[in-house]
Parts: C-alpha cells; structure tokens; sequence
C-alpha cells in the first residue's frame, strides 16, 4: 500500500525547501540558517507525529513527502 502524504506534510516540506534554496543563495539574507533550521524541525517534527498516529514506518511517510515534492504528479488542468 502506497502512502498518501498529506497537504500538511507537503507545504511543510515545501517550505522547508524553499528555506534551504534561501539559506544557500549566494547572499543569504541575515537569520536564513535559522528559517530553515526550523523549518526543517518543523516538517521532520510532523512526520514523526504523522507515522505515530497512522501506524505508518517514519522513513517511509518521509520518503513519500519528499517524493511528492520533488516529483509532484501531474494534475489533469
């Protein structure tokens, strides 16, 4: 059986990419390190509660994230 990311999960993680792509541009903004830094806690704090309440394997719900945000699906528009 697949796991299903929520929408939750997925905006987390987005956001947490965009932290690092800011963190690591060539003039980072000062407190970067930090966003994203927290940004990630955040996203791993959510899976962790995610897999807990499910009964799905961590490393699991957390592959399926990162996949669905690397590579989204394409919607039917």
């Amino acid at each position: 059986m697949a796991i299903e990311p929520t929408d939750e999960l997925i905006q987390l993680q987005r956001a947490a990419v965009d932290a690092q792509k800011t963190a690591m541009s060539a003039s980072p903004p000062e407190g970067a390190w930090t966003a994203w830094r927290k940004a990630a806690e955040r996203v791993q704090a959510a899976i962790t509660e995610h897999a807990a309440a499910t009964g799905e394997n961590r490393v699991d719900v957390e592959m399926a994230v990162k996949k669905a945000v690397r590579h989204p699906e394409p919607t039917d528009d």
